[in-house]
């Protein structure tokens, strides 16, 4: 008799349909599931001008997160659309403070020759 161990991704008290030998596989799997959901959470709460239902964004989702190192090739090098003076700080920081203060330049040991 063959003793065989299974690994099974189980969130939120549902199990997953995918089945596991390998530990490192199904946690890797979980950890693009984790992605799945982040990225789904970013396109509901985004300003898109059309209505998806809420399977059509989990499936794209998963899509995206399956395809991570695919997605990250694509968007390499693309810079958010937004204002310049979005990303500046409202208030500069004042020039008395210890962060706004030049900091000293290293002094260097000489090498020494042999």
């Amino acid at each position: 008799m063959a003793v065989i161990t299974r690994y099974i991704v189980v969130r939120e008290g549902l199990e997953h349909d995918r089945v596991f030998d390998v530990k490192k596989e199904a946690e890797a799997y979980d950890k693009m599931l984790d992605a799945a959901d982040r990225l789904a959470a970013f396109i509901r709460t985004g300003d898109l001008a059309v209505d998806i239902d809420d399977q059509t964004i989990d499936a794209l989702a998963v899509l995206l997160a399956k395809n991570g190192p695919e997605v990250v090739k694509m968007l390499k090098g693309v810079k958010p659309l937004e204002a310049a003076a979005d990303r500046r700080p409202a208030k500069p920081p004042p020039e008395s403070s210890p962060e706004a203060a030049p900091k000293p330049a290293r002094s260097r040991k000489p090498k020494r020759k042999a």
